[in-house]
């Protein structure tokens, strides 16, 4: 059980990635009162929550609804997260966890960025609500194992809060190069995670049981 939850933790926070997400904060809340910035990481945090919550409890049932096989999602979650994986490594964008021109200029404009695009698709994307489905699906018939899983996520966004409230420091305190050289290697273990992800979905496929 340790072990496991271990591992959901570090993924949970690899996937997430609060350091690259405080950068990104730090820049779109200039300018802003302390308390005001504060309340923002707040209400954005919760908000992931909330998000991330329905496809914890509801996202096996909607895909079973449109005919998606669990094996198919962890093939599809593990090349998603590969490719968010490789923005990682390389530091760049490509709009799995990032916004476009557009989004940029709409996201400067508004006063209030808790929802977008701080609780969606920074903390919550893409990657993060298709690794949920997947996590929690590793649990099935197991009520007390998802009951720590979520205690698990509630954790992470804990932490991803803190991160957030400590942003402006952090980020002061990494430079551009730190907070990219801990993005790169968070980006190492989550492109193992993919890859995982892959091997089980296609194992699983051809009815074999994972080794």
């Amino acid at each position: 059980m340790a072990v496991t939850v271990f591992y959901n933790l570090i993924a949970l926070l690899v996937i997430i990635d609060p350091v690259g997400i405080s950068a990104i904060f730090v820049g779109l809340t200039r300018g802003l009162p302390d308390a005001e910035r504060r309340w923002t990481a707040v209400r954005g945090v919760f908000i992931a929550g909330i998000v991330l919550l329905v496809f914890a409890f509801l996202g096996e049932f909607l895909l079973r609804a449109l005919g998606i096989t669990l094996p198919a999602l962890k093939i599809a979650g593990g090349v998603l997260l590969f490719l968010l994986a490789t923005d990682m490594v390389f530091a760049r964008q490509t709009g799995l966890r990032s916004m476009t021109a557009a989004e940029d200029r709409e996201a400067e404009s508004k006063s209030d960025i808790s929802v977008f695009p701080l609780a969606i698709p920074l903390i919550a994307g893409p990657g993060a609500m298709t690794s949920v489905v997947l996590l929690m699906s590793r649990l099935q018939g197991d009520p007390i194992g998802q009951a720590v899983f979520i205690m698990v996520l509630m954790v992470a966004l804990g932490l991803t809060l803190a991160a957030l409230l400590f942003a402006s420091r952090m980020v002061s305190l990494l430079g551009i190069t730190g907070t990219n050289v801990v993005s790169r290697t968070l980006g190492i273990v989550l492109a193992a995670l993919a890859v995982q992800f892959l091997v089980d979905g296609t194992m699983e496929s051809f009815g074999l049981a994972r080794p």
